[in-house]
Order: C-alpha cells, then structure tokens, then sequence
C-alpha cells in the first residue's frame, strides 16, 4: 500500500456520508463559554443530502505527501488508492488507515471535526500510537496542510478559522485526557504549536492562557489526590502493626445512612479521579502495539478504586469476625445489611456489591450459629438484586432505572450512579476482547471503538457528580485506614468465633495456627 496517497470517503449501501462521521454517544451537554466535548453540540440544521455539507471535510493530503512538496506548499495529487480511505455505511465511520483517522481528526479552516469522533480517536488510537507521538503528527500535518513553517510569509485571512479551530481541538484533549499531558513531551507539543499559532492569531492568546491554566489546574488536582493516596496507604500500613481492635464501625457510625453517605464520598472521590484512557490501556498488548508496553500500562487511579472494593470487602469480614460474642456479630451482619439497602437507595452499587461480596467470604459465611440468629430477610433481597446469574441481569435492569432516576433528577443525591465498577470493567474487556481491532485489510476497526467510546461516556457523566452528603471526617478515616485483617488473619478469626466443624476445616485451623506461630 502506499502510503503518500490521499485519503479518499468510501461510502457503503449507496448512501452520502455527511461531515457527522459518527454516532451519538450519550454525551451529556451543557452551554459553555468555550465548547468542548461536554459542551453544547450544535444542531444538524442542514440535512444530510445538502450539498453545502460536503463541502466541508478533512484535509486530503497524506502526511509523507505533504514532506514531499514543492517550495510554494502546492502539487498534483496522485490518484486516489481504496486503501488511504475512511470507509462509511448510513454516514456512520466504520474504519480506515490510523494515517486517514488521523487527518480526520486535524481542523483547517473550513472544517472541525466531530466532538464525539475527537473522544472516541483520543481514546482508542492510543493502541496504535503513542500520545504524544500522534500531537506530534497533528502539529506536522497543521503545519505543512496550512504552510505555516515560514511564518513570515503566512497570509491571516487565508487562514480563516483555522486559528480557533486548532485551540479548540486542543483544548479538547486537554480536558478530555488531561492526563495524556503528565509526558513532558506532551507538553512540549502543546507549547510549540499554541505558540506558533498565537503568533499569528494574537487575539487567542487569552484563549490558549485559558487552556493551558485548566490544564495545570487538572494536573495539580491529579497529584494531590496521589499524594493523598500514598498519605493513606502510608498510615493504613502503620496501624497493620497494631490490628487489636479498640472499637467497631457501629460505634463509630451507629446509623446505616450515614456510612452509605460517607462510603459515597469515598466512591465519587476515587471514580473521579480515574481517567477514561485507563480503561484501554489496562486491556493494551504489548504484542499489538506500536508502542512501549510499560510506556501504556499507565493505570494507577483505576487500580486504586479497585483495591478500594477489595480493602471494603475485608473491612467488613474483618467488622463481623473481630467479634467474639455471636450478638455481637449478629448486630454487625444486621447493621451492614443496612449500610447496604441505603446504598442501594442511594444509587451507590459499588459499595453495594463490595458489602455483600465481603459478607458472602467463607470466613463469615461458615458462621452458621451467626447467621441462624440474622434476621436476613434485607440482606436477601440485595443479594437478589445483585445475583451474578445471567450476566447480572436483575443489577443491570436496575442500573438502568437508576439512570433513568439520574437523568430526570431535581435533587444532587437523585443524581448518584456510581455503577459495580468490576462489572463495567469486565464488559469494557468482552467488547475489547470481542472484536477485533483491525479489520483483515489491516484498517482499524472504528466501529469497535465506537461502542467502547459510547459504554466509556456513560462514565464519564456518573464520575461528573459531586457528592451532596456532609464529610464526617471521623468516619472516612475509620474506613480507610483502620486495619483490616487479611485473608488467614479473618479465618483465624472466623475459627475463635465458631469451632471448626469438620476434618478439613481442623486441618485449616492447625495449618493457619502453625504459619502464625500459635
């Protein structure tokens, strides 16, 4: 194939793609001052079949085509080869040549790409090309398509918007995927071409210190929030060597509503802070990338809220096992069942799952003198709701009325979707693991990354809620970093509460009494 062609529009089942490329995906909009992806999108107020819309397209020139020309920046093009094409069905991308979904992506004056195409291409291109490798690209082909590398001999007004134009696509990554800006080379990128660009369009200066001050803003926040993730993690591990407990979550939060509150605030604080990329690079093989592997596996917020589910599921094992007495136990199963109805209520499904996922390990479980004292008949029905049998089917009828309550809400709490992040992480990797990402052309296969920049986007609008609750300090220290007993330390436990009961289990508590040299 070769690759100095220009990108031509194929169009599949006869019918005229229009400058939407893409599908809706579920993007929730609100008016800004400066659009973004998040901003409002523009009505379709000419129809596909006008001919004013195909006026207005990416730019066609090939990257290595444009290092090709002539002095004055212009030449005859070659004939146009089927594969440098994006291909469309009912004005829908469905594939094309990562150098064709590239140029897609880059604005000229007269055009401006589609705000859910420029998600869904930052997304998922980061499996074929390194981020700061495709800003890189970007700014080449703005300067060679727009001739600005003698800036001296730039014409402004044959420019048009393509000033604004270029800002706006910059601003869009840098909200979307501010993280992608933690590389230095990202940033370098960025300050050579809004630099460039400022040059010649004084006036965007303001716009481009805009952009660049929410970007910082975004990345401070990102490292604070680390750094308390550390301070945590730090002090969790201390109290580790002082696990006699002194006091139980009852005491320290003797209402059910309250620590559903507070395990909110925990929840939204971790899904804020993990970054929609993270989803595709946790799924990235070294063996299908044209990147560094390590350089991808940048995934530390996604794998924070995951421990989070994990460390709450011991906290509660660890809440009902530390409890010699079996009515004390039994208030304990009888108070997180609680906790669990009002997260529930609250739209908090993570903490939901985690409750009973730590209620349901063998150490509790096998309590059977505990439990025939619980009134259950709470914990029943959650575990209902929640019943892994066919594919989550009950959980996932009733995450959809929870966005439903979510999209027509008055109140902030009416808003709280906060989903089983496992669940969705398991979907993101059967859709990942399902299609293929390139078709036997060797094109990508957009159509996939479509689907996975729609369930993505749904994210992204449940991470956007702030928690309305009132911290109580007190509490969010007590659950994340009182000590939790581990796996051996809860069935150690498990065996003070209630004897073992048969040879195998007489044989587990010998073992764990030796190990822990009993």
């Amino acid at each position: 194939m070769s690759s100095c062609l220009p990108i031509q529009i194929f169009i599949v089942n006869g019918k005229k793609s229009s400058s939407r490329s893409q599908p809706a995906i579920g993007l929730k909009q609100t008016p800004k001052t400066r659009p973004t992806i998040f901003g409002t999108l523009a009505k379709d107020k000419h129809p596909a079949g006008d001919p004013r819309r195909q006026s207005v397209g990416p730019q066609m020139t090939a990257l290595c085509h444009m290092f090709q020309r002539a002095g004055d920046g212009y030449g005859t093009l070659p004939v146009v080869d089927e594969n440098d094409a994006l291909i469309f069905q009912d004005g829908n991308l469905l594939a094309g040549s990562v150098e064709a979904l590239i140029q897609h992506l880059v604005p000229t004056p007269h055009y401006y790409p589609d705000r859910t195409y420029i998600f869904a291409f930052l997304l998922s291109s980061r499996l074929f090309i390194r981020p700061h490798n495709l800003l890189r690209e970007v700014c080449q082909v703005c300067v060679f398509q727009q001739n600005l590398a003698d800036e001296h001999k730039v014409n402004k007004d044959a420019l048009g918007k393509f000033g604004p134009n270029i800002i706006q696509l910059l601003s869009e990554w840098t909200e979307m995927f501010p993280y992608d800006f933690r590389d230095e080379r990202m940033m370098k990128h960025l300050k050579e071409i809004t630099q460039k660009v400022v040059r010649i369009y004084p006036d965007l200066r303001k716009e481009v210190g805009m952009v660049m001050h929410d970007l910082i803003t975004r990345l401070s926040g990102l490292q604070k929030y680390e750094e308390l993730l550390s301070k945590i993690n730090s002090e969790a591990a201390q109290r580790l060597t002082n696990i006699v407990p002194t006091t139980d979550i009852v005491q320290v939060c003797p209402t059910p509503l309250d620590l559903a509150q507070q395990l909110t605030h925990i929840e939204l604080e971790r899904l804020t802070h993990v970054g929609p990329e993270e989803f595709v690079q946790a799924f990235a093989k070294e063996n299908e990338m044209e990147t560094n592997y390590s350089d991808m596996k940048k995934t530390s917020n996604l794998e924070a809220y995951v421990q989070w589910f994990n460390r709450l599921s011991y906290l509660v094992a660890t809440e009902i096992c530390m409890h010699l007495k079996k009515k004390h136990r039994v208030k304990t199963i009888e108070y997180f069942s609680h906790v669990a109805k009002e997260c529930f209520n609250l739209g908090n499904f993570n903490s939901l799952m985690a409750i009973i996922a730590g209620m349901n390990m063998s150490p509790v479980t096998r309590l059977k003198k505990t439990w025939a004292k619980v009134n259950t008949q709470t914990f029943d029905i959650l575990e209902h709701q929640m019943d892994p049998s066919n594919n989550f089917n009950s959980y996932r009828s009733t995450l959809k009325a929870a966005l439903w309550r979510s999209e027509g809400a008055v109140e902030d709490r009416e808003r709280i979707v906060i989903p089983f992040f496992s669940l969705l992480v398991k979907d993101l990797y059967f859709l990942n693991e399902g299609c293929a990402n390139r078709l036997p052309n060797g094109h990508i296969n957009f159509e996939k990354f479509w689907q996975l920049a729609k369930q993505i986007t749904e994210f992204i609008t449940w991470k956007q809620v702030e928690c309305p609750f009132e911290r109580q300090n007190h509490v969010l220290n007590y659950l994340l970093v009182n000590p939790v007993f581990t796996e051996n330390s809860l069935a150690l436990a498990s065996f003070e509460c209630e004897q073992p009961e048969n040879s195998f289990e007489k044989e587990r508590h010998k073992y764990l009494k030796s190990e822990a040299g009993l």
